[in-house]
């Protein structure tokens, strides 16, 4: 696993995870409606079959009980008159049941079992039984109307005329299935009782999830999503504005405050960020009036003190006081620069930060000797163009001045550019390493001259681009400094 610049291992972050704040909520909200749909549809679609199955069981009790009451008016009948009436009910048509007597028990190729078959089937056999008595011969079951045989012949359902038995039998364009009870009431006779399964009750297979309901689960997603999604960008608009302010932090007077826009939470924060830039703005002021007073107070009494000092008659004396006054007015001159160096007063803009570092390795180019080697591609980085300069001049110039030879290596990631400059000088002692970007810090070695500025106004610079300054010496000799920045 890659490591940072401290050594530390990243966080575990879930890559499919959005970054945003409205591909997050999006997210989140699917899945809890998935969730609750998941849930709500267990529910519905649990009320729904038991109301299905409750209201199957309801009216095959009646078809149950009105074919009891058939055979109850058979048996009453005598036997010379049984097929008179039905001859009559097969001329008046529109009966429920197709009634007819056979001398066997018809067979036929019944539906698939399923629960709700058994289910249905126990019933009517329940109520026939209750109704009729418990030796009563019978068999119930349910044919497909293509499978649906009638009379002793054991004729198709189209083989018969439509008035003796479609009417009772047939729902076109549904065809559901066919209940066919079959009582023995004689020796050799059989009472033979079909009937169709009424509307809505066409099915005796357990049924899925009802396509209206997905429907409606598609349609509330297609009418949720874009209004969530315009909602949230709405709210989340103040915020990338504030992130951008605040990346760029414009601290000139004549630019306006943020408008204080959003809920009540962002508000607060843009509230918050236009009393912090204001803060900043009197700050800069400040420090600015107050270093040019310093300056402004310090040349005239280190003048007076130039005149002065001509008046000694002393040489050795004169050349050590003048030596002193030189070193103050560098002091006084050192502290202004680093002030200027370390000064955000800047606006971010896209840098070309590869065409800035191939422009010093020119600079530093001497004939066919080049001391400054830079490899690697970058796209423009967005930051303080003027700020990157002096960050980048002064980590290139260290390397050449102490390590005679810069090699800039650039590495263009998708969040992050990190450049790597590497000299080939004596390196740092380890036990120093920490006191590098120490202000005046300086080695004890003639090889290192200057007033140890350079690296500090370097880090103060990356740090205010958000990013970070790593110093290390290399194995084979020289020291690596590695710029990691990161990318808005």
């Amino acid at each position: 696993m890659p490591r940072n610049s401290a050594g530390q291992k990243p966080p575990l972050t879930w890559r499919w995870l959005p970054s945003s704040l409205l591909g997050r909520v999006l997210l989140l909200t699917l899945l809890a409606m998935a969730v609750a749909q998941v849930v709500s549809s267990v529910a519905w679609v649990a009320t729904y079959r038991a109301q299905q199955e409750e209201g199957l069981v309801a009216t095959t009790r009646n078809l149950a009980q009105s074919a009891s009451a058939t055979v109850q008016f058979f048996n009453s009948l005598p036997q010379e008159y049984r097929h008179i009436v039905l001859d009559q009910l097969r001329d008046m048509g529109g009966t429920r049941f197709f009634v007819s007597l056979n001398q066997k028990r018809l067979e036929m190729r019944a539906l698939p079992d399923t629960a709700r078959k058994r289910l249905v089937v126990d019933e009517v056999v329940s109520v026939l039984r209750r109704r009729l008595g418990n030796r009563i011969n019978l068999h119930v079951d349910f044919v497909d109307p293509g499978d649906l045989r009638i009379l002793n012949t054991e004729l198709p359902l189209d083989a018969l005329p439509k008035s003796w038995a479609h009417y009772a039998l047939t729902l076109e364009p549904l065809n559901p299935p066919v209940m066919v009870t079959q009582i023995e009431v004689d020796q050799d006779e059989w009472l033979y009782l079909a009937a169709a399964l009424p509307s809505p009750f066409v099915s005796l297979e357990d049924e899925g999830v009802p396509g209206q309901q997905i429907l409606f689960v598609v349609v509330m997603i297609g009418i949720l999503f874009p209004v969530l999604a315009w909602l949230i960008r709405q709210q989340t608009r103040p915020l990338r504005k504030l992130a951008k302010a605040t990346r760029d932090l414009p601290l000139e007077d004549d630019t306006p405050p943020l408008k204080e826009q959003g809920s009540a939470e962002i508000v607060a924060v843009t509230r918050s960020f236009n009393t912090m830039r204001r803060r900043l703005q009197s700050y800069i002021s400040d420090r600015e009036q107050l270093f040019r007073a310093i300056s402004h107070d310090l040349k005239t009494p280190i003048t007076r003190l130039r005149l002065r000092v001509d008046l000694i008659d002393d040489e050795p004396m004169r050349e050590r006081l003048e030596a002193d006054l030189k070193e103050l007015e560098l002091l006084v001159k050192n502290a202004l620069q680093s002030m200027k160096d370390t000064d955000i007063h800047e606006n971010t803009e896209p840098v070309d930060v590869e065409g800035m570092l191939r422009g010093m390795a020119e600079a530093y180019q001497s004939g066919d000797s080049r001391r400054v080697h830079v490899q690697g591609h970058c796209r423009r980085y967005r930051g303080k163009p003027l700020a990157l300069k002096r960050c980048l001049g002064n980590l290139v110039d260290n390397a050449v001045k102490y390590g005679h030879v810069a090699r800039v290596r650039i590495e263009d990631e998708s969040g992050r550019l990190i450049i790597h400059v590497e000299d080939e000088g004596p390196g740092v002692p380890e036990d120093q390493l920490a006191r590098i970007f120490e202000p005046y810090f300086r080695l004890q070695s003639s090889q290192r001259k200057g007033h140890g500025l350079g690296l500090g106004i370097a880090r103060n610079i990356a740090q205010n681009h958000g990013g970070e300054l790593a110093i290390a010496n290399r194995p084979e000799g020289g020291l690596h400094v590695m710029l990691s920045l990161p990318r808005h």
